[in-house]
């Protein structure tokens, strides 16, 4: 298969697949009932089909499938973008503590505050501080660096998950208790077309700022000193794309709750695939992240009778597949 045709069929995929998952669960649709059905929302045609499929198709599936695509977009360009600028393969998207400090608020919002809007704000402002916490530390430091970042990051993600303990410790047992674990999981169940107009807006604007920042990417990736050489604010430019990078991982862990390994392994993929060059693996990212987690969503909804949480399965795929990147000595630049 020569570069274009790769290319396009990279691209594709996540269409494909988006347009099968409408198809396929607990109630299955043929497809071509499925293509008629979105295309009567443009173009008048004969109704032949039923109230349910039409429901099941457009109120149910489609905006789950809006959601489960950008999440997966979010998470593994974040992923790509904090591996580049970070220039270490092994950090993700929660690198900075962003699901760690959404855990917590989502936490205390189950105890104290309940219901599902008050649960995705506190999420979103705690994922959001305990990024600002992250980076406040860091700038304690004259010679601030992205190694005392990392480090930043992981005390914060520590603090943060010392307090998810706290708070499952004091919840009751029997309600509030089950309801956090259920969250920190990971799950799409719960998703509504309200969820898809809140949060679809800022997963899609901070994709796009990225991929027009992707050259950048690169020259971040470079020395400090080779990176001033060509003119580029490091400081500026870092603080811009770490503050688009939490503002999506913030949103997608919002209505999904934390979901692990995407970040990680969606960015390995798109190097085998792409070359390491930032300006090719951010838009390879994107695709395969929402590829993955469609596929991931529709065995988690498809496989048993009760919905598997999604953070479970990214778990027990994503790290044996990194343990094969290891051990095939693909992890890294090139």
């Amino acid at each position: 298969m020569n570069a274009k045709l790769k290319t396009l069929a990279l691209f594709l995929s996540p269409f494909i697949i988006f347009l099968v998952s409408l198809c396929i669960g607990r109630y299955s649709i043929p497809i071509t009932t499925v293509v008629k059905i979105l295309s009567s929302k443009i173009f008048e045609a004969p109704v032949t089909w039923t109230d349910i499929m039409e429901s099941v198709v457009i109120n149910v599936r489609f905006p789950r499938l809006i959601i489960v695509s950008l999440v997966g977009a979010s998470l593994a360009i974040s992923g790509a973008s904090f591996q580049g600028i970070l220039k270490n393969p092994l950090v993700s998207s929660d690198i900075l503590g962003v699901a760690s400090g959404a855990g917590f608020g989502a936490a205390l919002a189950i105890l104290f505050f309940p219901g599902a809007t008050s649960i995705q704000m506190f999420a979103f402002a705690f994922g959001m501080l305990a990024v600002a916490l992250a980076y406040g530390i860091n700038s304690f430091y004259k010679r601030s660096s992205t190694l005392i970042l990392v480090l930043s990051g992981i005390i914060v993600s520590s603090f943060f998950s010392s307090l998810i303990s706290l708070m499952k410790y004091t919840a009751d047992p029997e309600t509030k208790l089950p309801e956090i674990v259920f969250w920190l999981l990971g799950s799409f169940a719960s998703v509504t077309v309200d969820d898809v107009f809140q949060y679809a807006p800022y997963m899609i604007v901070g994709i796009i700022v990225l991929l027009a920042l992707r050259w950048k990417i690169n020259v971040l990736s470079l020395d400090d000193m080779q990176a001033k050489s060509l003119g580029l604010n490091i400081k500026r430019y870092q603080g811009v794309i770490i503050f688009f990078c939490t503002l999506i991982s913030a949103a997608a862990v919002c209505v999904s709750g934390i979901i692990g390994w995407v970040g990680l392994i969606v960015p390995h993929i798109a190097r085998m695939i792409v070359g390491p060059n930032n300006s090719k693996v951010l838009p390879a990212s994107v695709v395969i992240g929402m590829s993955y987690m469609i596929i991931i969503d529709d065995i988690a909804r498809t496989l048993v009778a009760n919905e598997i949480p999604m953070g479970v399965l990214t778990g027990i795929i994503g790290a044996p597949f990194f343990g094969y990147l290891l051990f095939r000595q693909r992890v890294g630049w090139t």
